[in-house]
Parts: C-alpha cells; sequence; structure tokens
C-alpha cells in the first residue's frame, strides 16, 4: 500500500555507480572554481571508493576566466596522483569553454583531450547563448581529428529538442551530469535530462563535483523517476 509514496528512486540505488567512470570532474584541487585543497579532493576520491566509482577524469575548466594551461594542469595532477594512494584510476583532461580564446587554443593544439586515444575533446558553451559560430566551430574540432563531446546539453537554456536532434545527427556526443537528473540543477535542467535519455542520447555521464556535499545530496535523494532509471544502463559511458 505504499507504492503510491514510493515513485521514485534514489540515483546510488539505481546501481549505475557501481564500477562506474567519472567522465566530468572538478576535483583536481586549486585550479579552477571546483575543489580547492589536497585534503578535499582526496576526501572526495575516498567517497567514490566507497560508492564504487572506478575511473576519474579530471576536467577542470579552460577558460578565459580561468586560463589553465595543460602544462600547469599536468604538474598539478601529478602533485594529486603522488598524494593518492587509492584504487580509483586517475586521468586528466579539460572541459574547454567555447569562447573567444577556443579557436586560438584549437589551432595552437593547447588542449588537454580527453579518452584513452586522445581523440575526443569535452568542450561547453555559456548557458545562455550560443557562441558565435557554434556549429563551424564544432565542424573545425572534427577536422582537427577530435570527436566533440559536449558537456551537460541539458543545462543549455537555449537549445531545444531540434537543437540536440541536430547535434547528435553531426555525431556530436553528448556528457549527462547525473546531478541534472536528479533535479539539483532545477526542474528544467531535469526535464531535459530526462527527455535526452529518453531518445537516447547521451553517450557518457559525469558528476560535474565541484562540492562534494552537493553532489552527495543529489544522488542520496528520491528524485529519479522509475520508469526513467532503467533507461541509465543504456548510456554506454566509455569511448568507442
Amino acid at each position: 500500500m505504499f507504492s503510491f509514496f514510493n515513485t521514485k528512486k534514489k540515483l546510488i540505488g539505481t546501481g549505475i555507480l557501481k564500477g562506474a567512470t567519472d567522465w566530468h570532474s572538478h576535483i583536481l584541487p586549486g585550479v579552477d572554481d571546483g575543489i580547492q585543497s589536497m585534503k578535499d579532493s582526496l576526501e572526495v576520491l575516498a567517497y567514490y571508493e566507497e560508492i564504487g566509482i572506478s575511473e576519474v577524469w579530471l576536467t577542470p575548466h579552460i577558460m578565459e576566466d580561468m586560463p589553465n594551461t595543460p602544462d600547469e594542469l599536468r604538474a598539478r595532477f601529478q602533485e594529486l596522483q603522488e598524494a593518492y594512494s587509492g584504487s580509483i584510476k586517475l586521468n586528466l583532461a579539460a572541459e574547454n569553454m567555447i569562447d573567444h580564446l577556443f579557436n586560438e587554443r584549437l589551432e595552437a593544439n593547447e588542449l588537454l583531450p580527453i579518452g584513452p586515444k586522445g581523440d575526443h575533446l569535452l568542450v561547453e558553451t555559456s548557458y545562455f547563448q550560443p557562441p558565435i559560430d557554434f556549429q563551424g566551430t564544432l565542424k573545425r574540432v572534427q577536422e582537427k581529428g577530435y570527436t566533440p563531446i559536449l558537456a551537460h546539453p541539458e543545462r543549455y537554456r537555449y537549445m531545444d529538442e531540434s537543437d540536440y536532434d541536430d547535434l547528435a545527427a553531426k555525431k556530436i556526443k553528448f556528457q549527462m551530469n547525473l546531478v541534472s537528473l536528479a533535479g539539483g540543477y532545477g526542474k528544467p535542467a531535469q526535464e531535459k535530462a530526462q527527455m535526452l535519455l529518453s531518445k537516447g542520447y547521451y553517450n557518457f555521464f559525469g558528476s560535474d563535483l565541484h562540492f562534494l556535499p552537493h553532489f552527495k545530496k543529489a544522488i542520496t535523494a528520491k528524485a529519479i523517476k522509475k520508469e526513467i532509471a532503467p533507461l541509465l544502463s543504456g548510456i554506454q559511458n566509455i569511448i568507442v
């Protein structure tokens, strides 16, 4: 008789995190608006071990407001590797903002691509408006030999279903924020995440973790519709 009240599941209870790869995180300490200290980074990784995550891609921002360079990020990544003694496999990439400097960085190969072959590039845009020549920029990324992965497409307020259809048709891959699906960024992002999941458009998922309590709250909330939860297993979540 309690089924009426138990219509949603916890993300942590779906099993999706067991053995999972987190393809998008801001755990590398002190380089952007994510985790700031080595101590806190190690705390996040310890929690990841508890919930079963087996591999993490550290994807700090590279953008005008956070002008990280690949060499600087590699040096900080080495420090984290030396400090961490756990079982999770750590990898370094970047979340690249398509801003006024992006094409310059692309031409100069000042990039940290993602994936074991280094042939994918995690990119993002403003949440409120598309960058100038967005489609042309994505095409240039492909011409450079990279497959673009669009970070958290459900959070872009300027996009609608036809935009997603067009991007998917052009072989742009999509990365879902787990926190979006759990409602952590508001109802509009959650509804878009549900729509994109139901259409089978997501190729990867990630935490986009900036702050551990926010992530914990999202994955332990009863916020996932029962009919949506089974679709999570359809996300391939590996680069092929």
